[in-house]
C-alpha cells in the first residue's frame, strides 16, 4: 500500500511493535535497500548499502556512542554514520547514508521513497586557506571533511603522484590482477568533486617546506603557502640493500604506477620471489597465485606475522598460503640478486640459489619527511603529533608520515582507514569543530578469500586468547599484556568487530568482566 503526500510516495512497510529497539531492520522499498532503526515511538529510515563499496548495513552494527549518539557501522570497512541524520561520522566512506521520511500512523510505519536533503552548513573561514602536501587517502579525507563542514576558504592539494587520491588498498588485492588497459581507477572522490568544490590540485614534488612562513617550494621552483598546512606525504618503500638490487625485475609496491607495471610484466608462467612476510607481501602472494604465478616468500622469521599476531595466527596464515601453493623459505636472508641486466635468480645466506623472473621487495616503509626541517620528529623520521594531529600552531601531520604518543611510546600506524581518520581530525581541528578523540586503529587484510580484521595500537602482548574456530575462519582473538587487552583480531565476526571499532573501551571492559566470572 502506498499514499502520496506532497509529491512523496509513502509505503506501508511494517508494524511499529514488530521493530525491536537496538536492532537494524533491513527491507526493500520500491527497489531501494533501506534499514529501519527504532528508538521509542520514533523510527529512522536510512540507506541499506554503504556508499563506499555497497556493503549491507544490516550486517554491521547499531551502537550508542557518547560523542555521536546512535551510529550505524559498515561491516566491511567500518565507515560510521549517524543513525539520526545519515551523516558521515568516521571514514572510509566519502558520502552520507541517504535518509528517508517516516510517518507512524495507527501503529504502522510508512516510508517515503524520495531521500531527504541534508541541510547545507553555513560557510566558515572564507578568508583563510589550507595547503595540503600529499595526495593520498588522508588528504582526500581532509578535503571532504573541510567542505562537508562548511569551510569556505581556499584549499590547495599538492600531489607528487600525478593522479587524484585513490583506493590504495586495491593495489595489492585487485589492481595487479587486472588488465592495465581496462583498469577503472578507484578514485576516492570523483574528478568533478574537486572542480565543483573549488579545490586546486597541483601535480608536483615539494622539495622544501619552511614551518615559520608556511611556504612550500616545489620542484619547478614555484612556491605555495597556506594559513593552515596539512603534511600528508605518506611513506616511501624501503629498498633492498644487496648486490643486484638495481636490476630490471626488482620491484616495490607503493603506488598505482608500480601496481600497473606488475600487472603488465608478470605473466602466469613467471616465478616471483617476495622478500618480506608482512601484509603487503602476503596479499601480493595471494593475488599472484590467483593469476597462476609461481611464488616463493623469503622470510627472515620462522612464522609470518608472529610478532604482530602471535604464533598461532601466524601459523594459520602460513598454512593458508601453503595450501594455495605459496612456497616459504623461513629463517633465511637474501644476500644477492643475480642477473646481467635483468633478474634471473636470488641467493640466500646459506648459499641456496633460486631461479626467478622478478623480485618484490616488501620490507617496510620510511616516512617521507626528508625535506621537513624544524618540526618534531621521531628517530624514524615520522612527525610527532598530538590528538588534534597538530605539530605546531596551524601545522598538522596525518597518515603514514605521522606518529602519535600512546602508552609510553610513539606509534605510527601505517593503514588506510586510520590515515583517513587522521585527515578528518586535522580538518575538524582547522575548523574549530568539536573533536571526538582518536578512534582505535582498525585495518583488514584479504588473502585467498579469507578476511582478517585487526583493532588496536600494535602494542606488545604476552598471550593470545582465541575463541571460535580458526579452521573455519570464524573466531575472535584478544591480545593481552598481563591481563590488559591491547588488541583484537577476528574473522567472520563482522558485526562484533564493527561494534568494537566504535566502542573499543566498552568492549575491553565487557570482556574483562566476562573473563573474571
Amino acid at each position: 500500500m502506498s499514499d502520496s503526500v506532497e509529491g512523496q510516495t509513502f509505503h506501508d512497510v511494517a508494524a511499529l511493535n514488530s521493530l525491536e529497539e537496538g536492532k537494524i531492520h533491513p527491507l526493500s522499498v520500491a527497489g531501494h535497500a533501506i534499514v529501519l532503526v527504532r528508538r521509542g515511538d520514533e523510527v529512522q529510515a536510512l540507506g541499506g548499502r554503504c556508499p563506499h563499496k555497497g556493503a549491507p548495513i544490516d550486517q554491521g552494527a547499531l551502537c550508542h556512542t557518547k560523542a555521536n549518539g546512535d551510529v550505524l557501522v559498515c561491516p566491511w570497512h567500518k565507515a560510521v554514520f549517524s543513525a539520526a541524520t545519515g551523516e558521515l561520522v568516521e571514514p572510509i566512506a566519502f558520502a552520507p547514508l541517504p535518509t528517508y521520511p517516516v510517518e507512524v500512523i495507527q501503529g504502522r510505519v510508512l516510508v517515503g521513497i524520495r531521500p531527504k536533503e541534508l541541510p547545507q552548513p553555513a560557510p566558515i573561514k572564507k578568508d583563510e586557506s589550507v595547503l595540503i602536501i600529499g595526495g593520498g587517502g588522508a588528504a582526500a579525507s581532509a578535503i571532504y571533511t573541510l567542505r562537508q563542514g562548511g569551510y569556505a576558504g581556499k584549499i590547495t592539494m599538492i600531489s607528487r603522484e600525478k593522479i587524484l587520491p585513490y583506493n590504495r588498498t586495491a593495489l595489492s588485492k585487485t589492481v595487479i590482477l587486472s588488465d592495465p588497459e581496462k583498469l577503472k581507477l578507484p578514485f576516492l572522490l570523483d574528478e568533478s568533486y574537486y572542480q565543483q568544490n573549488n579545490i586546486e590540485v597541483i601535480y608536483d614534488t615539494v622539495v622544501a617546506f619552511d614551518p615559520a612562513t608556511h611556504i612550500a617550494t616545489l620542484k619547478d621552483g614555484s612556491t605555495k603557502r597556506g594559513d593552515n598546512v596539512i603534511l600528508a606525504m605518506g611513506a616511501k618503500p624501503n629498498q633492498l640493500d644487496v648486490p643486484g638490487a638495481d636490476l630490471e625485475g626488482v620491484m616495490t609496491l607503493r603506488n598505482l604506477k608500480e601496481a600497473q607495471h606488475m600487472a603488465e610484466v608478470i605473466k602466469p608462467e613467471d616465478v616471483v620471489v617476495l622478500v618480506g612476510g608482512g601484509f603487503i607481501c602476503l596479499e601480493v602472494a595471494s593475488a599472484l597465485r590467483q593469476k597462476g604465478v609461481g611464488v616463493t616468500v623469503i622470510l627472515a622469521e620462522s612464522v609470518p606475522m608472529e610478532s604482530q599476531f602471535g604464533r598461532e595466527l601466524g601459523l594459520m596464515l602460513l598454512h593458508l598460503h601453503e595450501e594455495n601453493s605459496v612456497a616459504f623459505i623461513r629463517d633465511s636472508k637474501l644476500v644477492k640478486i643475480h642477473g646481467d641486466s635483468k633478474v634471473n635468480a636470488i641467493e640466500l645466506d646459506d648459499g641456496t640459489v633460486i631461479p626467478c623472473s622478478h623480485v618484490l621487495s616488501a620490507v617496510g616503509v620510511t616516512p617521507d619527511s626528508d625535506f621537513i626541517e624544524g618540526l618534531p620528529k621521531d628517530n624514524d623520521g615520522s612527525l610527532i603529533v598530538n590528538d588534534e594531529m597538530k605539530l605546531t600552531d596551524k601545522i598538522y601531520a596525518v597518515g603514514d608520515v605521522s606518529a602519535m604518543h600512546r602508552n609510553g611510546r610513539n606509534c605510527r600506524f601505517e593503514h588506510w582507514r586510520h590515515a583517513q581518520i587522521q585527515g578528518r581530525i586535522a580538518a575538524k581541528s582547522i575548523m574549530g569543530a568539536p573533536l571526538d578523540g582518536v578512534p582505535t586503529p582498525w585495518f583488514w587484510t584479504q588473502q585467498f578469500g579469507k578476511k582478517l580484521e585487526y583493532l588496536g595500537w600494535g602494542e606488545p602482548f604476552d598471550r593470545v586468547i582465541i575463541e571460535g574456530d580458526m579452521r573455519k575462519y570464524d573466531f575472535i582473538a584478544t591480545f593481552r599484556a598481563k591481563e590488559r587487552i591491547v588488541g583484537i583480531v577476528s574473522s567472520g565476526r563482522a558485526a562484533a568487530m564493527a561494534e568494537a571499532a566504535v566502542n573499543y573501551d566498552q568492549f575491553i571492559e565487557d570482556d574483562s568482566d566476562n573473563s573474571s566470572m
